[in-house]
């Protein structure tokens, strides 16, 4: 079960930091690949509050990953990363919905309704990753 946990949690993790990276290094393609908005199409202060985010992520989000990884290689220091890792992701999820829901309901321009939802049900499930980790990590150190 660890590995397929690991499996799961490196591919949504890698998913995540590597569109942040994107958003931070290339954000024109970031905006052609659909995975921001383009400048224009919100507010300036939403702009650029994605992308300080994703300059932070870009340098943060990988320590999922490597929890991952290292449940994968059944190593003792996984939890920890779990731990650290899962905090991260779900402050990065909890954060990202109510921030938007609450820019949507105040009508700021965040981008199209259909990204928006997007953007929501994969900050959910990142934030349910984080969950279900923490609990595994608290779980395997009790253990």
């Amino acid at each position: 079960m660890n590995v397929i946990w690991g499996i799961v949690v490196v591919a949504l993790s890698l998913l995540a930091w590597a569109g942040q990276m994107l958003a931070w290094l290339a954000p024109a393609t970031a905006v052609r690949w659909q995975l921001m908005e383009a400048e224009d199409d919100v507010e300036p202060t939403f702009w650029a509050d994605i992308r300080a985010e994703a300059l932070w992520d870009a340098l943060t989000l990988w320590v999922m990953a490597a929890a991952g990884v290292l449940l994968i290689a059944d190593a003792a220091t996984w939890p920890y990363f779990g731990l650290v890792g899962g905090g991260m992701y779900l402050y990065f999820g909890g954060r990202g919905i109510s921030a938007r829901v609450t820019m949507t309901r105040r009508g700021l321009r965040i981008g199209t309704p259909e990204s928006v939802r997007t953007g929501i049900i994969f900050l959910a499930l990142w934030a349910a990753m984080a969950l279900i980790t923490i609990v595994a990590a608290i779980t395997a150190l009790e253990n």
